[in-house]
């Protein structure tokens, strides 16, 4: 009897593979639902002060004012929510209905490395959340005070969220990509909710990239006159 009970508390749980041990495992207190409507509404929250804020500024672009809502929100999920991942290294234990622990309880089952701890993962993340999501809120600044590292900083951290997100799917895939509950799961939590950051920062760095050969073109056309 001992060892079924034994056996029983290192597979009570919902994640892929069934045997990875997660000893003393306390289920999730909220729904689905609940967790994404607490995330969408607070972002929604984010964003729209941001906008609005960003209003103010005199001859701001649109465009601009857009990228900081961006800056703002993955900076602000880099830095709670991944910073929470890296320094709680038991969430799956939590016995309360902290916000944070359910979120990874959850994002768990499109991905159990997470709850297994992989050392990929915790790295990614823990760079994420140290360097990329100050870094964010430092570009956030760089565009509403016109600094001239704006566009630069908004390259280095996009190329940073892209690099880590491709060292997220490919140890996935090296590894036999298979850490998800189900396809449900393997696609609304590890497919789609990554592409934001495969998607805009691609676009950030093109729109970047054109913007400084622009600069670049004029500078040189002014010290060839001057000549």
């Amino acid at each position: 009897m001992e060892g079924r009970e034994e056996t029983w508390e290192i597979h009570s749980h919902p994640y892929i593979p069934r045997d990875l041990d997660l000893q003393g495992f306390v289920p999730g207190f909220l729904s689905q639902s609940a967790i994404i409507g607490v995330y969408g509404f607070s972002s929604f929250l984010v964003v729209s002060l941001v906008w609005f804020l960003s209003g103010r500024l005199s001859k701001l672009p649109k465009i601009d004012r857009l990228l900081m809502c961006w800056w703002l929100f993955t900076g602000l999920t880099h830095m709670i929510l991944e910073g929470y991942f890296v320094f709680s290294p038991e969430f799956y234990k939590e016995k309360t209905a902290c916000y944070l622990a359910e979120v990874w309880k959850e994002y768990s089952k499109g991905d159990s490395r997470y709850a297994a701890r992989d050392s990929g993962v915790v790295a990614v993340e823990g760079i994420t959340a140290v360097l990329e999501g100050p870094a964010c809120l430092l570009a956030l600044y760089a565009i509403a005070t016109r600094k001239s590292y704006s566009y630069i900083l908004q390259v280095a951290i996009s190329l940073g969220q892209l690099y880590g997100t491709a060292v997220y799917f490919l140890t996935s895939y090296l590894e036999g990509d298979n850490f998800a509950a189900s396809s449900y799961y393997y696609y609304a939590y590890y497919i789609i909710a990554n592409a934001s950051w495969v998607v805009i920062p691609t676009l950030i760095i093109v729109r970047c990239w054109k913007k400084i050969c622009a600069a670049v073109q004029v500078q040189d056309k002014r010290k060839t006159k001057v000549r």
